[in-house]
């Protein structure tokens, strides 16, 4: 089977879409599938982009509302005809694959579409700040083109229930083309059971280490996993928060069980061995967040055999699964039931490390990209 793997960006940067698309490309390679890329299609200084760019500023400034240039179908159009052009250069291509939908809408090929994406337009509309008080023009667009993308491919992959869910509900998605398949893990190399083994049983009974690890401070939950970790010490576990990717908004000075390390980059070989040193250190992962289409770090913590504390919300759902892998919390949920959480598994700590073991089962069996591209390598082909 061959592909064409058309993304808007270069796929062989890991630095794009937070690696995403890269580690999809590189399990797809591993699968012995022959893929040719199709990438890097966006020309910000085409007359269409720098259009669409006045337009952004227009609507910023004099009607004080947001405006979507990725979904100006002008531009969307643009796209698809460089696509197109690059595909006409292939041979043999048997499907054409995406890890997202902009692009693909406006797609005249002969060939089946088939994408994996984390979410619909109609789930980010008022769940991000970057979709909140969208005009009616980018409304309407952005509708168009993923009822268009769904319309015209053979088969649409979704990362969680919940990105599913909207196709379907929103959109009229056909329930034959809708599957739904977790991404996995961005990580190198998995670690052996017995190096989890290793790193499980060397964490403390004696001390909880928490990691914060986002750039967004609220929309992560940051607040939260504060309140959660002052009020363990409080209550009198030792409780210690390390927080990666943003500074703490607190009031005042930062607590001193609070260890603000900044941004970390994982496009570095330092940066993300850093990263897996201090998720491999944890306890927990935390994340209580308030708006998540996915959150592949869940997977990467249970990696190294670290649970994860999160809310119902998005398609984080999909990943964690209370008293399996983690444990997530209704929105309104107090902070002392976090605590209670947590306090309880300490109190009976070899409860914690069979949570620890069993999240790592849930890595190895299921949020990996070995697996889940195994699974979409075998969708593909009934695709075709």
């Amino acid at each position: 089977m061959k592909l064409a793997y058309v993304t808007t960006y270069n796929a062989e940067d890991v630095a794009n879409w937070s690696g995403t698309g890269f580690y999809i490309l590189q399990a797809l390679r591993k699968q012995s599938l022959q893929v040719e890329l199709i990438g890097s299609v966006k020309n910000k200084y085409s007359p269409v982009s720098l259009a669409a760019k006045g337009k952004e500023y227009l609507y910023k400034w004099l009607l004080k509302q947001s405006y979507l240039c990725d979904r100006e179908p002008l531009l969307l159009k643009q796209y698809a005809k460089k696509t197109v052009q690059n595909l006409s250069k292939l041979k043999d291509v048997d499907l054409v694959f995406s890890p997202g939908t902009m692009h693909i809408g406006h797609l005249e090929c002969d060939r089946p579409i088939a994408f994996w994406t984390d979410a619909t337009f109609a789930s980010l509309v008022d769940f991000y700040p970057k979709y909140s008080n969208l005009c009616k023009e980018s409304l309407k667009n952005g509708h168009l083109m993923e009822q268009n993308t769904l319309d015209r491919c053979k088969l649409a992959i979704y990362a969680s229930d919940w990105a599913a869910q909207t196709a379907i509900e929103y959109y009229g998605a056909d329930l034959n083309k809708v599957k739904v398949v977790p991404f996995g893990a961005n990580i190198d190399a998995s670690p052996t059971f017995d190096e989890v083994k290793y790193l499980i049983e060397a964490r403390p009974s004696n001390l909880c280490k928490l990691l914060f690890l986002g750039v967004d401070w609220y929309r992560k939950g940051g607040d939260i996993a504060l309140k959660v970790a002052e009020k363990l010490n409080n209550a009198g576990l030792d409780t210690e928060l390390t927080v990666v990717g943003c500074e703490p908004i607190v009031d005042g000075t930062v607590p001193s069980f609070v260890k603000p390390l900044g941004f970390i980059s994982k496009s570095t070989a330092n940066g993300k061995k850093r990263i897996n040193q201090l998720i491999a250190e944890s306890h927990f992962l935390i994340l209580p967040s308030k708006a998540e289409c996915y959150g592949v770090v869940f997977c990467e913590a249970n990696s190294f055999g670290v649970p994860c504390i999160s809310r119902k919300v998005g398609g984080i759902p999909t990943i964690i699964k209370t008293n399996i892998n983690g444990k997530l919390f209704n929105q309104d949920a107090e902070v002392s039931q976090y605590c209670q959480y947590i306090s309880d598994l300490f109190v009976n700590y070899s409860q914690y490390q069979q949570l620890a073991f069993s999240a790592f089962n849930e890595y190895q069996t299921r949020l990996n990209w070995n697996v889940t591209v195994n699974t979409v390598k075998n969708l593909l082909r009934e695709a075709i």
